[in-house]
């Protein structure tokens, strides 16, 4: 089994709030810095997307990739790598758990990548958590900048 990196953070919102943010693709651009484009390429019978294709620019790693969606539940959402010019791999969650009577939501992002080019198993460990707490700190920022304007 592969590793995986994982981290969480708490957002002062309810987790349908959160997952509003997570499951809005189209707005990706405007707060997540490496996604430049993001277009669903197909839906479930809820209207959730199923597949995704993000263009990334995070400096050095420019990539094109699809992902397909898994909607485990209204708190946990999985992808997986479908297509891609630099990755292997790309696996990952948001899982949801509410606290402070639905005031606030602790979310846990875990994520497993695998490039094409060579790189050593701590550098990579690393990459994913840079990629994980820009995630996270950019989530919270979009979730609560919302709620406090609503």
């Amino acid at each position: 089994m592969a590793e995986h990196t994982r981290s969480s953070i708490t957002i002062e919102a309810a987790p349908a709030e959160v997952m509003g943010v997570i499951s809005d693709f189209a707005r990706y651009p405007e707060w997540t810095g490496e996604v430049k484009e993001a277009e669903i390429l197909a839906t479930d019978d809820k209207g959730r997307a199923e597949q995704v294709r993000l263009v990334l620019d995070a400096g050095a790693i420019k990539d094109d990739h699809t992902l397909a969606y898994t909607w485990i539940s209204d708190a946990e959402v999985s992808w997986s790598l479908v297509k891609s010019q630099m990755l292997r791999a790309l696996d990952g969650s948001y899982t949801l758990v509410t606290h402070d009577r639905g005031k606030t939501t602790e979310v846990t992002y875990q994520l497993t990548v695998d490039v094409k080019i060579p790189m050593l198993g701590m550098i990579k460990r690393k990459a994913e958590k840079v990629i994980i707490d820009r995630a996270l700190a950019g989530l919270k920022q979009r979730v609560e900048q919302r709620s406090a304007g609503s």
